[in-house]
């Protein structure tokens, strides 16, 4: 049989992790992602960016200084009503899962 000795392994093993470190010929290099509490962020910028639309376009109609048709001035309420709502849910979501950790036997 062949028998690899330990320090052919350990050879072996440095050549693989380094081979894993490097790029790949012809990737291009990624910016490293932005953290969950970045993402949310900006998630909640986009929420109150719909709504501040959807009360501009609102005040707009009502002042007579836009030309939206009422249903196009509805749909902007509703969507920014809509993602306000789902922005909601998904906090409300993460405090339960926050709570259920927090309570969890260590």
């Amino acid at each position: 049989m062949n028998e690899i000795s330990p320090q052919q392994l350990l050879t072996q093993i440095r050549s693989m992790n380094a081979e894993l470190q490097s790029p790949l010929p012809g990737t291009v290099n990624v910016p490293e992602q932005s953290g969950f509490g970045e993402l949310f962020k900006d998630a909640i910028h986009q929420v109150n960016d719909t709504q501040m639309a959807a009360t501009g376009m609102k005040r707009e109609f009502e002042t007579g200084t836009s030309d939206a048709s009422l249903a196009e001035v509805m749909i902007a309420s509703q969507k920014a009503d809509l993602s306000f709502r789902a922005m909601t849910e998904v906090r409300n979501k993460l405090v339960n899962a926050y709570q259920e950790i927090m309570n969890m036997p260590v």
